[in-house]
């Protein structure tokens, strides 16, 4: 098979896909992703130039008998149409022949735009990530690939919330204190419905965040669905937004405080930093908050839970589908090894997190207190493609230290307490409330 028609099949292998699955996005939550910082970036060289899903051909309907006296009517010729702007290839005799039969007859029959090269060349993507049922195996078109890289740079322009896909609907997990989502009076657990007008149901969650970003000072518009409320539209001007990794205090109490953000790839520094300013002023217990966050680089995670672990404690079992398995141990000597403590959670806390709150659960470290996290127990690669775009491949699931797997399933807190829209509009903190309360009488 010469090096053109192997390329071609492989494409056509791809392309394939959209018939059996359809053209869904891959469901994600850019926001709920493990992923591994010194994994390999690998380039593909192939650019996959395949189109969107056909059409269902309908029979021509059979012209009525003409009327007797009456000359049959004649149907004007219709203008040709574009070249086609793909080339099939040779049949190979699989079955793969069928898409491009049908391929064929819409390019040539098709009464309408075709799809750009891109356009069909992402929609095939998606298609065929849409057949493998995982919403965090995604791929990222080239903008929102450089939007995500600019995260990590710890600025972005936008409106601050964080925000999660479930059931392939996006969210409101949370706003950052003082930014345009927070001002304009965003919720957790707002439904957006459509951004300026366009529908983002089952919309990946990176190309719906996509949607929502742009240049500072510009406006965008949010359609709301609030519960016990009819939708609604809020419009939000954009501004230019410093990511909040970590916030500390001491309070009055004498109980540190500390939240813990995001996961990004200075996360651990600025939270040892934090935790030795608290640890000096000899508090009488810690607590780390982790709600909605939504999580971030693996080895980020495995180094926050060192900092309250001994040195060479198992933190989590990675385990590959050819059945192999990696452990990763808490590298360092601790920071805050015995100082009493608690992890406030809820449904916010994924990934990452959940890592972290799972290995000091299992060693009986901190106690959990809050709600059920998210339950998002696997691994994705970044991979930059030639073009600048991004394909994430979820490559293991991660297991706590007990060997538990909390994939779809969460981490139970040890001491449920639940926060409601009614406390939060009263300004009002149970779960914190309730971690003071057991760090200062032990129960």
């Amino acid at each position: 098979m010469s090096d053109s028609t192997g390329c071609k099949v492989l494409l056509t292998a791809l392309v394939v896909a959209i018939i059996m699955g359809g053209l869904g996005f891959a469901v994600g939550f850019l926001t709920h992703t493990v992923l591994v910082a010194d994994a390999p970036v690998v380039a593909s060289t192939a650019i996959v130039q395949v189109t969107a899903t056909p059409l269902p051909i309908e029979d021509s309907p059979t012209p009525p008998p003409a009327t007797e006296g009456a000359s049959p009517t004649i149907e004007p010729e219709a203008e040709p149409t574009a070249a086609p702007t793909i080339e099939i290839p040779p049949e190979t005799g699989d079955s793969f022949d069928v898409f491009w039969e049908a391929w064929d007859l819409i390019q040539r029959d098709y009464y309408g735009d075709l799809p750009t090269e891109d356009e069909m060349t992402y929609g095939a993507i998606r298609g065929a990530l849409n057949t493998l049922d995982d919403p965090f195996t995604a791929f990222i078109e080239p903008r929102m690939a450089e939007v995500n890289r600019e995260d990590d740079t710890g600025t972005f322009e936008g409106i601050g919330a964080y925000v999660t896909m479930r059931d392939g609907r996006l969210y409101i997990v949370s706003t950052f204190e003082g930014q345009p989502a927070e001002q304009a009076g965003l919720r957790r657990d707002d439904l957006v419905l459509e951004v300026d007008g366009t529908p983002i149901e089952n919309m990946s969650i990176y190309e719906a965040i996509s949607l929502i970003r742009g240049p500072a000072g510009t406006p965008v518009q949010l359609t709301i669905l609030r519960e016990g409320q009819e939708p609604f539209d809020v419009e939000i001007v954009r501004a230019s937004i410093d990511i909040p990794v970590v916030e500390s205090e001491l309070r009055e109490d004498g109980v540190a405080y500390v939240q813990l953000l995001d996961f990004s790839s200075d996360a651990s520094i600025k939270l040892s930093d934090a935790l030795e300013e608290m640890l000096s002023q000899d508090p009488e217990g810690l607590i780390l908050d982790l709600r909605g966050n939504p999580g971030g680089w693996l080895n980020e995670a495995v180094l926050v839970s060192g900092l309250f672990l001994p040195q060479n404690e198992l933190i989590l079992l990675e385990r590959f589908k050819d059945g192999t398995q990696r452990p990763y141990t808490s590298p360092n000597e601790p920071v805050a090894p015995d100082i009493p403590m608690v992890v406030l959670v809820d449904g916010g806390s994924a990934s990452a997190s959940e890592i972290v709150a799972g290995a000091l659960q299992d060693h009986d470290r901190a106690v959990l207190i809050g709600e059920k996290t998210f339950g998002k127990g696997s691994v994705q690669w970044p991979h930059e493609l030639s073009n600048g775009a991004e394909l994430r491949v979820t490559v293991a699931r991660w297991f706590t230290p007990d060997d538990r797997a909390i994939h779809g399933e969460g981490l139970e807190p040890d001491i449920t307490v639940e926060l409601t829209q009614e406390d939060l509009d009263a300004e009002l903190d149970p779960q914190l409330d309730r971690a003071v309360e057991y760090l200062l009488t032990g129960e």
